[in-house]
């Protein structure tokens, strides 16, 4: 395949997806498919709901470069090309739902031809991509694997919200089925990505470096919220030893805090499983996990003992919760760790109001059951929490919203010292 015959169709319009789907059609034919139809009509019509293209360059794109996107999968049967972006989520118990891999796998089965390929970025654990997803295509389309069609895998490397760190700015793994598709699928992404790329030798090496990269972040930041922990006990601000401890030049500098999103609260559950499944039980990153998951409900009790100590009734009490999203500056509710802090703060029959400007209510209340307003609320508060760091957070005096006794508490590190009563 040369690459002026390449025709891509990038399945799955997410954070994910659709930045990569816009980038790609600044040089090739690109086709976006979603099976989301409103979806899909927002984006025809200019405007991305998750902010992460924005509207000029997405209307650039449609207009200047003929993106499409479309939920009809006719629409991308002459495409050679296919690109999975779609979410892999766990379930309650934590283990791998591959469901959204295995359908995306059935449509490109449905309208692969021979000699063409298709490459994964979801994150999943080595092998998933040659043991589980392609075996769904062999089936669908009645094609042999490295005969009649190719596979790859590019692991995505978004970070939602980053208006710095765009797609094409973050060096890109590539990896390919065989040699010569490995070199081809380089080629196609390196035509793009100003940042460069990475050839890895083989698919799983590729799947195992994404799955690494965010379980090596969870685990840094269970670290330091297992610091903190031990700090707060003995009356030492974390913030204090962190600056300290910095000032050495190979100090790895993470902050504590909540670890939600779809990728660094995920990504070890993968690779836990994998290790499981081959026999090892690995206990460095599921202890990152139960400490990162356990951080909403020591929120919660921290801000509920310092009400205490400073003599503010607990009972039918009024918080004011200042952040919903999993990050600052980004819409994004999936995997919010926030809804922790919401949910043990509601066993101690307090009233919890969630003030995000950023948020969108419906999400919100659709994935959660709970109410999210966008617009600043009035009334007095005995407490306020800051759980994610959104600029508007920093332009308006918290302080004005709450009882002349009160409690502020600063998970983020982001308000000024002097007025938060606690901080991890």
């Amino acid at each position: 395949m040369d690459l002026k015959d390449v025709k891509i169709a990038v399945i799955g319009l997410g954070y994910v997806g659709l930045p990569l789907a816009r980038l790609f059609s600044t040089k090739y034919k690109t086709i976006g498919f979603d099976m989301n139809r409103n979806r899909v009509d927002a984006l025809m019509a200019g405007h991305d709901a998750t902010l992460e293209v924005s509207d000029e360059l997405l209307q650039d794109a449609i207009n200047n470069y003929g993106f499409v996107c479309t939920s009809d999968i006719e629409y991308i049967r002459d495409c050679n090309f296919y690109v999975v972006a779609v979410p892999t989520p766990v379930d309650e118990n934590h283990n791998p739902d591959l469901t959204p891999l295995y359908r995306a796998s059935e449509t490109v089965g449905k309208v692969i031809s021979r000699g063409d390929i298709v490459v994964y970025e979801s994150t999943v654990y080595p092998g998933v991509t040659e043991e589980e997803c392609i075996p769904v295509v062999e089936k669908v389309s009645g094609f042999k694997f490295n005969v009649d069609f190719y596979a790859g895998y590019s692991p995505e490397r978004i970070n939602p919200g980053d208006k710095v760190h765009t797609v094409e700015k973050i060096k890109k793994v590539t990896s390919g089925s065989t040699p010569e598709i490995g070199k081809l699928v380089d080629n196609v992404y390196s035509s793009v990505i100003i940042a460069g790329t990475h050839l890895a030798p083989t698919i799983k090496v590729a799947e195992a470096s994404k799955v690494i990269e965010n379980s090596q972040r969870d685990i840094n930041i269970a670290f330091v919220n297992e610091l903190s922990k031990i700090f707060t006990s003995l009356g030492i601000d974390t913030y204090d030893v962190l600056e300290a401890a910095g000032t050495k030049w190979n100090f790895i500098n993470m902050r504590p805090g909540l670890v939600g999103g779809h990728c660094i609260g995920v990504d070890p559950y993968y690779l836990a499983q994998c290790g499981q499944r081959h026999g090892y039980y690995p206990e460095i990153i599921l202890a990152g996990r139960r400490m990162n998951d356990g951080m909403g409900e020591y929120v919660a009790d921290r801000v509920v003992k310092l009400m205490l100590k400073k003599g503010i009734s607990v009972l039918n009490s009024h918080i004011l919760l200042l952040g919903f999203t999993f990050k600052e500056n980004c819409p994004d509710v999936r995997n919010t760790k926030v809804i922790d802090i919401v949910h043990h703060l509601e066993q101690y029959n307090v009233n919890v109001t969630i003030f995000d400007p950023w948020a969108n209510p419906e999400i919100a209340y659709h994935e959660y059951g709970i109410v999210v307003v966008n617009d600043l609320p009035k009334g007095k508060y005995d407490a306020a929490i800051l759980a994610v760091a959104h600029n508007e957070f920093a332009e308006f005096d918290i302080c004005t919203l709450l009882e002349p006794n009160h409690v502020i508490f600063d998970v983020k590190g982001f308000l000024p010292r002097e007025i938060v009563d606690g901080r991890l």
